[in-house]
This record gives structure tokens, sequence and C-alpha cells, in this order.
């Protein structure tokens, strides 16, 4: 599985968690996240970044043109839509992007479009909060175009691979403290992952 490192917020996690593996990383454009970074501040890591890594930019509620103004200032790679998006929107973007289901049941799943999606647990607040998906949802579908999100870390993240999930994101399970990775959480979660 691909594993994606969201909600970082230093040069010294970004590449931390390059050199352990991860495929990509995540950076929050939300203001009211605790692990919320400026452009200024994406900027300055992203640049910094060697080539072959996905930057993904994470956004809720945003406009289109916003969201291509911020991925062009910064050098994201990818937008990840974070909210209920329509489709005057998704045909708006210049960025490539994702969508993000809050899933609350099985039905959010079975419903999603056949197109690489990321699947998070529902929570009042956005992102996962740390809350954990039931996994049992997946048993009968397809997952190879499903990043799954929510409530992962080291020790769980190895028994999804029967799932045959694209790939995983994590952020809150391989944390010293909000927006601070821990070098041997992300390690062990990339290996467990692969």
């Amino acid at each position: 599985m691909r594993t994606k490192i969201c909600g970082i917020t230093s040069y010294k996690d970004a590449m931390m968690a390059i050199d352990a593996g991860a495929d990509a990383l995540g950076f929050i454009f939300y203001k009211k996240s605790p692990r919320y970074v400026s452009v200024t501040q994406a900027k300055e890591i992203i640049s910094k970044l060697p080539p072959f890594v996905e930057k993904v930019a994470l956004f809720v509620n945003e406009s289109a043109e916003n969201i291509d103004f911020i991925c062009s200032e910064t050098g994201a790679t990818l937008a990840q839509l974070h909210f209920e998006v329509t489709e005057e929107l998704c045909h708006a973007l210049r960025t490539p992007y994702i969508k993000v289901i809050r899933a609350k049941s099985i039905e959010d799943i079975r419903d999603r479009a056949d197109e690489y999606t990321l699947i998070d647990a529902y929570c009042e607040a956005y992102g996962g909060a740390g809350k954990r998906i039931n996994v049992e949802w997946f048993e009968d579908i397809e997952c190879s175009k499903i990043i799954l999100a929510g409530g992962l870390n080291a020790s769980n993240v190895a028994s999804l691979k029967k799932y045959g999930f694209y790939g995983v994101d994590v952020s809150s399970g391989v944390e010293r403290s909000h927006g601070k990775k821990d070098a041997k959480k992300v390690e062990e979660f990339i290996k467990n992952a692969q």
C-alpha cells in the first residue's frame, strides 16, 4: 500500500517521512486545524523537497480559484477536497484533485464513483480526529482505488493489506503532538503498510 503522511508542518518532518519511504506528504490549508500551514510555510518546505514525492494540499470549503492559486503558489501537486464538492467546482479546477468521502455508513462507500477516492471516518469536525472507520464495510468491495484514512497507526495498518487498498493516509497516528511527527512511529507505519 502506498503511504501518505499528512499534517506536515516542518521541513524536518517532511524529509524524515520521505527518508522513511512515504509516497506523499499532506499539507493542511484549513485554518481551524491544529496542523494548519500558511501558503508561505508550505512553499518554503515544498521548494526544498526532492522530486517524485506527491505534495498534497488539503482544503475545506475553498473555491476552485483559491485551490488553484494555493497549489500553484506552493508547488503542491494534488488537491485533496475534504468537503462536499460540486461538479462545477471540479470542472473549474486546473489542479489535479482527489475527493474525500467522510463515511457514516457502508452505503457511503458503496455509492462512490469508480475513481480514486480517499475515505475517512465521519466526524463533526473536518478531518478524522483519529476516529477509525469500520473496516468490515470493505469486505466485499473493490478497494484498489481507495485510500483509507482515520484512526490508523503502526499497530493496525498491516491488518488492512487483505483488503487491497491503493493506499493509506495517516496524521495523528504518527505524531508526538499536533503537527509534530515521531520518526519511529512514521518509520514503523510505513514499514508495516508496505
